[in-house]
């Protein structure tokens, strides 16, 4: 069963977040990540959520979003977002 990593970016250093951008493309590309949304205008349709960027990537299952999650490459890109990002970040197992 697929699994997606959702992610909503608060991003306060772009130039810095370049770096992870970078950092983290490599890790998706490593562990077999499918791209579905990555930026991109967000228009709100119900509710109070006006998130600034939204993430979204697709997995073969639970445990291979996971193991990216845990992985020593997304490590380094998570270490890299430091001070330029703030990351709010969910699995959930598709259909």
């Amino acid at each position: 069963m697929s699994a997606y990593i959702i992610a909503h970016v608060e991003v306060s250093n772009p130039e810095q977040y370049e770096d992870y951008k970078l950092l983290s493309s490599a890790a998706m590309k490593a562990h077999g990540a499918e791209v579905c949304v990555r930026g991109g205008p967000v228009e709100t349709l119900e509710g109070d959520w006006h998130p600034q960027r939204i993430v979204v990537l697709k997995f073969p299952s639970l445990e291979a979003a996971k193991k990216f999650d845990a992985s020593p490459e997304y490590a380094k890109a998570r270490a890299s977002r430091q001070g330029a990002a703030v990351m709010r970040m969910i699995v959930v197992e598709g259909l």
